[in-house]
């Protein structure tokens, strides 16, 4: 499946600590768009899409939420809960998210811009995206 987690360096020292995302160094990409997800109402599900080409990085900096990763074939769930820890997304892969504690700021950090034709939205027409992309291998 096209995901992987990935550890940032987290530097501090008594005063506190920091991560620095840096693309196309830590963050295999240049990064064209930041956006942050808060506020998130207990038992919504947020995501129920897959982009074409979009690559994304997304960090629980604050709380914690699972990730439902699906490519087609499997689904996978994956739990956000360190903000020194990233989920890679990449390819063609259904997200959803859903558990978001109360205090749950997801960062996502995006290889491109927002451009609605990179979103399937709709599920089936997803699987049909994966098939057709498996015949063309």
């Amino acid at each position: 499946m096209g995901y992987k987690l990935v550890n940032f360096k987290t530097l501090g020292d008594e005063r506190g600590s920091l991560i620095a995302l840096e693309e196309n160094y830590n963050t295999p990409f240049a990064i064209k768009r930041v956006y942050y997800i808060f506020d998130t109402k207990k038992d919504v599900v947020r995501g129920l899409h897959a982009h074409i080409k979009l690559k994304q990085i997304t960090i629980a900096v604050k709380g914690h939420c699972t990730f439902v990763l699906d490519d087609g074939y499997d689904r996978e769930e994956i739990v956000l809960d360190n903000p020194n820890k990233g989920l890679l997304i990449e390819g063609l892969i259904w997200r959803e998210m859903k558990d978001f504690s109360e205090d749950c700021v997801l960062l996502v950090i995006a290889s491109e811009h927002y451009d609605e034709s990179d979103y399937i939205r709709n599920y089936q027409e997803f699987i049909t995206k994966v098939m057709e992309n498996e015949k063309n291998k």
